[in-house]
């Protein structure tokens, strides 16, 4: 994309400087060689004017006398009647311009000069010429490479937020470029971010809640199929004992094996209906599960830091361009148990939310509490309503309108991987992200 725009703007402006570079040295050289024309004729006609004077006043006209009044780079031949011609200056060769004036008493005087100078000059012009053009493709250059970047930034980024977001990274940027078209392009991202989110959002909570409400239907059937595998083998245990004690009578003997019969089939049936149950609960479980981890990946251990200074990285420009800053401090080295794409996400959404509704320096600090780490994320804004308090994490729930989804998803990110999110304090604000340590990282306090 820049490359191209780069080369479309080159095209044009090359195109213009050899249409009208080329018209203006035709036109520059016909100017200067009519000049050097204009410039023999009119020493011609003073010269005549110089010998007609000098004949009026019984002067002789010679060579002499003649010197002085022409100049050093041009070949003069004069003709009076009943003279020999009269030569000064260097003969010229072929090419040369040539002038002449003739007065009504036979004078004639002829100027010529060398086309030499007239190609000086007009070398001299084409140099000139080429030098603006030259400056002017740099310019052009220059112009071509800061639009180019102009434009094909904000299209790189906007492809990198589509590719966020078809990846299953809803959060929106709100980032924008000082560029209609561009800005329209980022409203429309934005707004479809923030309703994949929320479809997401309630297809996850959906699944959530039919997994849960499967599983104790599912566990009730089990227990009920585990009292008939045991109903099935307490009726071939009785019927085992009663034929055993009977003094080898064959009254029930007939009834004994249909009954064990019986038994043998419905404790079958029953653990086939049981393993299936299993299963079945296996299943729900998964899908309850993968509904509550938004990256349908298993929990690892990561670096913190490397998601720490990405985040920072990512969101240092926007505090930038609003006069503020965002730093980290805090314990370092410090490895974590989880998914680190929902972790960079929950802080992004913490940084986000600090930008947009705090104030001040954004810091995040890292610690260790017990066998967690912490993240905490505070500012320097006016805080959390109090009227607001820990309900800000629940869903539609806003004080600034904001449309309050963003920290009830960020916290159900956290919980999906075995932590927390808490606000611990209110003015100023300062949020709190628990993750669980590796295990095999040594303990250590703060």
């Amino acid at each position: 994309m820049r490359r191209r725009l780069i080369n479309s703007t080159l095209a044009v402006v090359l195109v213009v400087i050899a249409v009208f570079g080329v018209s203006l040295v035709i036109v520059e050289t016909r100017t200067i060689e009519e000049s050097a024309r204009e410039s023999v004729r009119s020493d011609a006609a003073r010269l005549v004017s110089v010998v007609e004077s000098r004949l009026v006043a019984e002067e002789s006209v010679t060579a002499a006398s003649m010197r002085s009044q022409v100049p050093h780079d041009r070949h003069v031949r004069i003709e009076l009647p009943g003279q020999p011609p009269i030569e000064l200056g260097e003969r010229p060769g072929e090419g040369a311009i040539e002038g002449r004036a003739t007065e009504p008493g036979g004078v004639t005087v002829t100027v010529r000069q060398d086309d030499d100078r007239v190609r000086e000059e007009v070398g001299r012009t084409l140099l000139i010429i080429l030098a603006v053009a030259l400056l002017a493709v740099i310019a052009a250059v220059l112009l071509a490479v800061q639009q180019a970047r102009r434009v094909a930034a904000p299209l790189t980024d906007l492809a990198e937020t589509a590719e966020r977001l078809g990846s299953g990274d809803p959060r929106p940027r709100h980032r924008r470029y000082g560029v209609p078209e561009l800005d329209r392009v980022a409203d429309v991202l934005d707004a479809s971010a923030e309703r994949i989110a929320r479809m997401l959002t309630a297809e996850r909570r959906l699944a959530a809640d039919a997994s849960h409400q499967l599983r104790t239907p599912l566990t009730a059937l089990s227990m009920r199929l585990e009292e008939i595998v045991t109903a099935a083998d307490a009726i071939e245990t009785a019927d085992t004992k009663g034929t055993t004690g009977t003094t080898g009578t064959t009254d029930n003997t007939g009834t004994t094996c249909a009954d064990r019969a019986a038994a043998s089939t419905i404790r079958e049936e029953a653990l086939v209906g049981l393993a299936q149950v299993e299963r079945l609960t296996d299943v729900v479980q998964r899908l309850l599960t993968n509904s509550r981890d938004p990256r349908s990946g298993s929990a690892v251990g990561f670096d913190l830091d490397e998601v720490v200074k990405q985040q920072i990285e990512e969101w240092r420009p926007a505090y930038r361009k609003a006069g503020r800053a965002v730093v980290r401090s805090g314990r370092q080295g410090l490895r974590a148990v989880g998914t680190p794409g929902a972790v960079a996400q929950v802080l992004a959404t913490l940084i986000e939310n600090a930008l947009m509704h705090g104030g001040g320096a954004v810091a995040l600090r890292t610690r260790i509490a017990g066998n967690q780490v912490v993240v905490e994320v505070t500012d320097e804004g006016p805080g959390v309503d109090p009227e607001l308090g820990a309900r800000v994490f629940e869903r539609t729930v806003s004080g600034r309108n904001s449309t309050g989804l963003g920290l009830a998803v960020a916290r159900d990110l956290a919980e999906a991987d075995g932590g927390r999110l808490e606000l611990l304090q209110q003015r100023p604000p300062v949020f709190a992200l628990f993750l669980s340590r590796e295990a095999d990282e040594p303990p250590a306090g703060d």
